[in-house]
């Protein structure tokens, strides 16, 4: 015999009570034992809990859909309320919500285990008493593994959870450029976010046939990653090195070089500290660059669920844009955090760990991220998402689990290094185990005129000063790379904020090339360099201009940049005598 759950208010009569029990046994063709229970939360009407589902005619629920109406069109259009809610009365029915159900048997830091809504879908937001939500991503015959969104969850054994029907999505659109919101989308910078449209959290990555070769650069306005691991618009480059080796500047510098180019930036906090998160926000605003930007931050104190939510709806986020054709730089800061967060909601639900406790589906949590980053081809649209995904290493070990994977997935790699960082090389790239695999096709021809052999030769100079430290005799033709070595790396310092435009760059490796910095002391090189900059600022802004908006440097502005180089250095030469 069936068993089933029949939930009357207090004043239900017993008569109506005994006309459903009959009305469901017919239905079913079978006979069924009730147990009956009183519960005033329901105001009026009925609820039937059998086989899984939930027949919910209580008044409650539907003064709870009336309710949520009213305050919909009130946000909307405050007039005609009154017409409103006659129309919404007069249109009410007391037929009954059907839905799957299941109940809560454990919770614990954060992780629920239901029986039941073994029907659910991966990803899909289930509802609890008390109006909080989970997300099912455990799927069992009997049940499901629900983690929650809510930091301090007030689930207990036995609560009722029903499935949306729907999976985690969030907002996006024009609305939301110069904000901060949540993996869910509810904001954190203390202002009310408009209706806008909604996008799924996690969406299937561009076929092979949507996408189109990286062609187009991205200008990171820094000139060691833009003449020597340039990166194209629609390319995945990692960013790889210890803490504090300035893995976050150089990517904030990148969204900053942005505001000229048209291209949206999406920056993904992961667990950040909250103080972090606003200095980001506050160096972005300084420099005009916010309102082209979307912050989706989880601070360090959010749930393992909502850090692990993060990046997925980040993504989101940006490929709304992506789709509308436009470009789009997203950061992921830091993809490292992201695996400790997906690591511990898989210890708790208790799935088989692997090398280093990981899950054995750590690699598909990245790759399918970092996947939907794409070129998109023009029958697309011809929009593109750029990714930068950092992860921090330990001690320079870019041998570890989680780095290689992310290599394995990327389109290349900029290392930075401790070593060069405090010897006052920033950005401190090691241009020995960084590469762009796509970028220098996608390489402006300015810059590749100037660049061709920049790469080799600062590798043979770090190579070649490694020896010559130990105070051997030298030739002249070492002396002359390392000279020349010096120079260069004095050349690629760049302050924090300083951005440079194609034509600066340009500019810069013209003089290198050129041998003017060769007479100027190695300790006097930044300064030249400084001035230089502003000299070319004021001598030569339209041949700039020209290389900026071309992307190409004609021989009549090679011409013109190399005199004013040269009239620069003599002037520079005789000053200093």
């Amino acid at each position: 015999m069936k068993e089933a759950l029949l939930k009357i208010s207090r004043n239900f009569p017993a008569e109506e009570a005994e006309l459903i029990k009959q009305n469901f046994e017919k239905i079913s063709g079978h006979p069924i034992s009730f147990k009956v229970e009183t519960d005033d939360s329901l105001i009026g009407g009925f609820c039937v809990y059998m086989d899984g589902k939930i027949y919910d005619a209580a008044y409650k629920t539907q003064l709870q859909k009336i309710h949520d109406r009213i305050d919909e069109v009130i946000s909307d259009s405050p007039q005609g309320i009154n017409e409103f809610i006659g129309k919404l009365l007069s249109s009410y029915k007391t037929d009954p919500e059907v839905y799957d159900y299941g109940t809560a048997f454990s919770c614990a830091d954060g992780i629920v285990s239901v029986k039941g809504l073994s029907s659910s879908r991966y990803g899909e937001l289930l509802e609890f008493e008390g109006k909080e939500y989970g997300i099912a991503i455990e799927l069992h015959e009997e049940g499901v593994g629900a983690v929650m969104l809510s930091k301090e969850s007030n689930v207990v054994p036995g609560d009722v959870v029903r499935g949306t029907g729907r999976v985690a999505d969030i907002c996006t659109g024009p609305k939301i450029l110069g904000r901060v919101i949540d993996p869910i989308g509810r904001p954190l910078d203390g202002r009310p976010l408009p209706d806008t449209e909604r996008r799924n959290i996690e969406c299937p990555a561009p076929t092979i046939m949507q996408r189109k070769p990286v062609s187009k650069p991205l200008m990171t306005g820094v000139l060691s990653v833009d003449s020597m691991i340039p990166i194209g618009r629609g390319q995945r480059e990692l960013i790889i090195g210890d803490r504090q080796t300035g893995k976050t500047t150089l990517a904030l510098s990148a969204m900053i070089n942005q505001k000229k180019d048209d291209v949206l930036c999406v920056y993904c906090a992961i667990g950040q500290k909250a103080s972090t998160i606003r200095r980001v926000m506050q160096k972005l605003k300084d420099s005009n660059s916010l309102q082209n930007t979307v912050i989706v931050a989880t601070t360090a104190d959010d749930s393992a669920c909502m850090q692990y939510l993060t990046p997925y709806a980040a993504c989101a986020v940006a490929e709304s844009f992506m789709y509308q054709g436009k470009d789009v730089l997203i950061i992921y800061d830091d993809l490292t955090k992201h695996a400790a967060a997906y690591r511990s909601m898989s210890l708790l639900l208790r799935r088989p760990s692997g090398r280093e406790a990981y899950p054995g589906d750590v690699f598909y949590l990245h790759s399918r991220l970092l996947e939907r980053a794409a070129s998109l081809s023009d029958e697309m649209g011809g929009g593109s998402m750029t990714a930068l995904p950092i992860i921090e290493t330990m001690s320079g070990d870019i041998s570890a689990y989680i780095p290689t994977n992310v290599i394995s997935i990327t389109d290349g790699q900029i290392y930075l290094e401790t070593e060069l960082f405090n010897s006052g090389v920033r950005p401190a790239v090691n241009v020995g185990l960084s590469v762009s695999r796509v970028g220098r096709s996608a390489q402006n021809k300015a810059m590749k005129d100037v660049s061709q052999s920049l790469r080799l030769e600062l590798a043979q100079y770090r190579d070649t000063a490694v020896f010559a430290q130990f105070g051997a005799d030298i030739d002249k033709k070492t002396l002359d790379l390392l000279k020349r070595g010096e120079r260069l790396t004095e050349i690629l310092k760049q302050d924090q904020d300083e951005v440079l435009s194609l034509g600066m760059q340009v500019a810069l490796l013209l003089a290198y090339k050129n041998d003017g910095f060769l007479t100027i002391d190695k300790k006097r090189v930044c300064e030249a360099r400084k001035k230089l900059l502003a000299y070319i600022d004021v001598r030569g802004s339209g041949t700039i201009h020209s290389i900026n908006t071309s992307g190409e440097m004609t021989e009549s502005d090679r011409k013109i940049l190399e005199d004013i180089i040269s009239d620069f250095f003599e002037e520079y030469s005789d000053a200093k005598h």
